[in-house]
């Protein structure tokens, strides 16, 4: 790395910033002084590069300037093309480098705001290296798609490995994958054989794979579709989805609220978390305000269902049998049990002492 860069992780992924050893202000200035005064305004204008950091639409500048839209675009494009062809932007060419070899150490392909809040501290620092992504043909900006975000890159060939990388990710995951960050970046990594092996660290997967509009994490750090349900999180019911998940066994709603607000900072209700876990089928109640998660094996239904659902699989059973089954799934009384297998109208006692579903 140029030793004119000093790069330094801040606390937010894919957030690693670099210093410079130019002057980015004092550089704007220089180039801006290769173009005619009409495009330098422009310029200015479109990049936000004056005292107001506002970057204008070709049609306001053109409102106010009282031009065509499009004799705006050919103004612009003019003065960078004389941008680009100055002694100015050749004596520059020590300052891209660095730029260039920064975007190499984050991984090569980065998603715009992730750039640029890296580049500058700022809006109007920001403004500046967005000004020099643009006069400079080494960098390479990709329009959002419906796949992926807008993002920057200085290599062909590696943006493209990581395009096909990420679409074959996410197709090799279900709506139900959810696993561990580690694990996704091991599958992830499986997609990147062809991608030089300076660029394998797990800060630069994770930020190659915030480009992708499809595969996000939860706040426990689990990685699946975006779409799936235990990724997308939109309200106590999915916060309460994740905090049972996480502790593993059936919880009382009230420690469910508590849990929400401890684990994800974000304040839950107990009735209203109450409220939510009944409507929702990924939970079952399985005691008083007790619930448990479906994809354990709980099923829905009252003590009489439990009983009748152990019966019909297994057969007869004697009644500490069928309490050591309903207990499995019901956090009940042994007294709860037999009040309902003595109910004459749903089940009956057979002369061997075993009871069977009427």
């Amino acid at each position: 790395m140029n030793k004119g860069i000093h790069a330094k992780k801040s606390g937010k992924v894919g957030s690693k910033s670099a210093t410079f050893s130019f002057d980015s202000a004092m550089l704007v200035k220089k180039l801006l002084s290769a173009a005619s005064e009409r495009a330098r305004e422009v310029l200015v204008r479109r990049f936000g590069l004056g005292t107001n950091t506002e970057r204008e639409t070709l049609e306001s500048i053109g409102d106010r300037t009282s031009i065509t839209r499009e004799r705006v675009r050919q103004i612009e494009a003019a003065g960078l093309d004389a941008v680009r062809v100055s002694k100015a932007f050749k004596d520059s060419i020590g300052a891209f480098e660095e730029i260039t070899q920064y975007i190499h150490s984050i991984g090569a392909i980065v998603p715009e705001e992730t750039l640029l809040s890296a580049l500058g501290k700022d809006e109007k620092s920001r403004n500046r290296f967005r000004f020099f992504l643009v006069v400079n043909s080494a960098f390479f900006r990709e329009r959002e798609t419906n796949d992926f975000l807008a993002r920057w890159h200085v290599d062909h060939a590696t943006a493209k490995h990581i395009h096909d990388a990420l679409s074959k990710l996410y197709s090799s995951l279900s709506d139900d994958d959810v696993m561990s960050e580690g694990a996704l970046l091991d599958r992830f990594l499986d997609e990147l054989k062809e991608v030089n092996d300076s660029y394998k660290n797990d800060e630069v997967l994770k930020r190659w794979l915030s480009l992708s509009k499809h595969i996000g994490s939860n706040p426990l750090a689990e990685w699946g579709r975006a779409t799936a349900p235990a990724i997308r999180i939109k309200g106590v019911r999915d916060y309460a989805y994740l905090a049972i998940k996480r502790h593993g066994e059936p919880m009382h709603f009230s420690e469910v609220a508590s849990t929400i607000g401890s684990l994800f900072s974000k304040k839950a209700h107990i009735a209203t978390t109450h409220n939510e876990l009944i409507k929702d089928p990924r939970f079952v109640l399985v005691g008083r305000g007790i619930y448990a998660l479906t994809e354990w094996g709980y099923t829905p239904g009252v003590v009489r269902d439990v009983i009748r659902e152990t019966l019909e699989k297994t057969g007869p059973l004697k009644k500490d049998e069928i309490i050591q089954h309903v207990k499995k799934a019901r956090f009940v009384k042994d007294n709860t049990i037999l009040v309902n297998l003595n109910d004459s109208r749903y089940f009956k006692r057979m002369k061997d002492g075993r009871y069977a579903a009427v």
